[in-house]
């Protein structure tokens, strides 16, 4: 007979806010009053009434200089020129996939803004919009980066580079956009044997590091080799530590995540996710994350 797992509800006490040193954040919700002083300008997530600054959404306040805005602490990507992104495509139309980036609107990826297999440089031609399907079609993981941003809002990607395309096997987790911090390069090779896609749209890639990084392919073939099991266990454990960071609403990057992968070691993968193992990696991993700072 299978072992059945109870446990009992319990009052835990609340981690350490995880504020910067330095002071606290200004958290405001929708219909407070940010500012009195009309020398400050109205930047996203605030508008004014009676000559008073007022927030229209819950989020940090942050001021750049004389503009205030509100950072929502819950919303969906607002892309940056820039950004690297993970996404799915979603439908393919004329000279154009649809891409799925966890924004309001689906991003868009030209025929003209990708590289051929191989790497080839050249003009598109009217084979190429015949064959977009071989390179891509629905269903399909891809990374990429931020080219542009439309008048509406929608996001345009490319992928002129061999380090950006196609995904093969791995596991996809989806965050919040706003726990993935923001760094130099988002494309990791972990100590551990596993690699991460950090997507600034939240969309966060897990996959066995590959051996040779010069793919001939130019991004278009997955390697859909078996996975030993011992990369399998990996993977799964990074991902169980990455739900247990955005549990406590920790920062989500390369440290971080190590931090608390080493921490979960004496663990069973399974167990991670039960709150009180996930307490108890969690504080292990922040205070590792304080010294580091201090």
């Amino acid at each position: 007979m299978a072992a059945v797992t109870m446990r009992l509800p319990a009052v835990r006490p609340p981690l350490d806010s995880s504020a910067p040193r330095g002071g606290e954040k200004h958290l405001v919700a929708p219909g407070d009053t940010i500012t009195t002083d009309t020398g400050y300008m109205r930047g996203h997530g605030t508008y004014v009434e009676d000559d008073k600054l007022i927030a229209s959404v819950a989020g940090v306040v942050e001021r750049v200089n004389k503009l205030v805005c509100v950072r929502a602490l819950k919303a969906r990507y607002n892309g940056e020129i820039g950004d690297i992104v993970v996404g799915r495509i979603t439908e393919v139309q004329q000279k154009r996939w649809k891409v799925e980036t966890n924004s309001r609107l689906d991003s868009v990826l030209l025929l003209s803004s990708i590289n051929l297999p191989g790497g080839e440089l050249r003009r598109k031609s009217a084979e190429d919009e015949l064959a977009m399907r071989d390179y891509l079609q629905e269903g399909d993981l891809i990374s990429a980066e931020v080219q542009s941003i439309f008048s509406d809002g929608a996001v345009s990607l490319h992928t002129r580079s061999l380090k950006y395309g196609k995904l093969g096997q791995g596991v996809l987790v989806q965050v919040s956009p706003s726990l993935v911090k923001r760094q130099k390069t988002h494309f990791h090779d972990l100590p551990c044997g596993a690699s991460v896609i950090l997507g600034n749209n939240g969309f966060i890639w897990i996959y066995p590091t590959p051996e040779q990084k010069d793919d001939e392919a130019g991004g278009y073939t997955a390697n859909l080799e078996p996975v030993p099991l011992s990369e399998r266990e990996v993977i799964s454990r990074l991902r169980n530590c990455i739900l247990a960071l955005v549990t406590h609403k920790i920062m989500l990057f390369d440290t971080s995540i190590l931090y608390c992968y080493e921490a979960s070691l004496p663990h069973q993968i399974k167990d991670i996710l039960k709150p009180e193992v996930t307490e108890e990696i969690v504080l292990e991993a922040r205070q590792r994350l304080l010294d580091l700072e201090g």
